[in-house]
């Protein structure tokens, strides 16, 4: 049996380093062909293929809008920052954004589906499904039957939540809320579709929900006194403990200021 002999160290050495030397090679050429890729224009982001709701934005617009903005190409698009700015834009809620080799964006948009006009600025800003205030142009849709919302700033949601509990209350004699108000003590108010407005003062939703019920049951009985209908009423103030204040169109009492307690 041959024995085996260690390589002298000068060979040894020689062998190393050329295996170094090979490895170097090959990381330099990763490199090259990296930076090659990186740079190359053929991996610019050059189309977009847009899907989703698309109501108030389309490929060519969004390529107009979004696309100068956005840094990097196939390979270094930060896609959490493209999305950001996808969301940036009015009407969209929510943005899906993915790379399609070599050079293509598919891009996922779900927009805001606006349920009523919110605060004073009724021209731009609206409160979509969820209760949220977003900001969009309100002549783009047709808002001639969306209700008024407003209240203290973040408290969207609970005025929206509050009008979808009060509505079909409303519903059972026929009567539309046109407006809905929080104001900053806590008190709701309410305007009418025959633009009366009603004072439902303070409370949970169960609590002033009594309230509206116990007048809308009884507000024909008064009304019919005075030969008018629940259409007459102009207002109605229920935070009285034991009733409500009302005035009539074309009533007035004793006192000469149209309330009416009942």
């Amino acid at each position: 049996m041959k024995k085996w002999t260690p390589l002298p160290w000068d060979i040894r050495l020689m062998n190393i380093t050329s295996a170094v030397l090979v490895v170097g090679v090959l990381c330099m050429s990763l490199g090259a062909a990296a930076w090659w890729a990186l740079r190359h224009p053929v991996f610019a982001i050059q189309k977009m293929a847009v899907y989703g709701d698309t109501a108030h934005h389309n490929e060519v617009t969004l390529r107009a809008n979004v696309m100068p903005q956005l840094a990097g190409n196939f390979f270094t698009l930060d896609l959490q920052q493209a999305k950001a700015t996808f969301e940036q834009l009015p009407w969209v809620r929510k943005a899906t954004v993915r790379r399609e080799f070599p050079n293509r964006l598919r891009v996922r948009l779900d927009e805001h589906q606006p349920v009523a006009l919110w605060g004073e600025n009724t021209e731009t800003s609206m409160v979509n499904q969820e209760g949220v205030v977003f900001e969009a142009n309100v002549d783009d849709i047709d808002a001639d039957q969306l209700p008024v919302l407003s209240g203290p700033s973040g408290q969207s949601v609970l005025v929206w939540q509050m009008y979808n509990y009060l509505k079909p209350i409303f519903a059972t004699v026929s009567m539309g809320m046109d407006k809905l108000e929080l104001s900053p003590r806590g008190s709701w108010r309410v305007q009418t579709d025959s633009d009366a407005t009603i004072e439902l003062g303070r409370g949970t939703q169960q609590e002033v929900g009594q309230r509206l019920q116990v007048f809308l049951k009884t507000v024909a009985q008064v009304t019919s006194r005075y030969q008018r209908t629940t259409g007459s009423v102009l207002a109605a103030d229920l935070r009285h403990t034991n009733g409500y204040a009302l005035r009539l169109r074309g009533v007035t009492t004793l006192g000469g200021d149209g309330n009416k307690k009942p």
